[in-house]
């Protein structure tokens, strides 16, 4: 079985490196299939256990991380981990802190800043990046 995600699979995000990273939201079921071997969560307050390597960011609903060097540096360890490992993302609901997080994801993996929102709601959920901070957040994040 293969280290990373079917493409196909639901939440599947392919970066045009190739890397892929499920975004999901926790309300949902976990989808059926593999387990991730590391998590993002995304989430105001810290989540329930899982059977798997995890990082939880402080990251209150419709606002911002809540620390953002933090976030940087969560960001980087995702993508990274997704060249050979099998990573999500998620928080409640899947779409606008997970999608902020996946456009800051496109932005390290070589989309501009100013194309990645519309490139995460292409390729993961047309209602993915909620508010108009988060869509700034994407804007202003910088490869480094």
């Amino acid at each position: 079985m293969s280290a990373t995600w079917e493409p196909e699979a639901p939440g599947v995000l392919r970066l045009p490196s190739g890397r892929l990273v499920r975004g999901r939201g926790l309300r949902h079921p976990l989808p059926s299939g593999p387990e991730p071997q590391f998590g993002l969560y995304l989430l105001g307050r810290r989540p329930s256990p899982v059977g798997w390597e995890s990082h939880w960011l402080r990251w209150p609903d419709f606002r911002l991380p809540s620390d953002r060097a933090e976030a940087r540096e969560a960001f980087h360890q995702v993508w990274e981990r997704a060249v050979a490992e099998r990573v999500e993302v998620a928080c409640g609901g899947g779409q606008g802190r997970t999608g902020t997080a996946l456009a800051c994801l496109a932005v390290l993996d070589g989309v501009p800043p100013e194309e990645a929102v519309t490139y995460v709601r292409t390729h993961y959920s047309r209602r993915a990046v909620e508010t108009p901070w988060q869509r700034r957040y994407v804007l202003r994040f910088r490869q480094r």
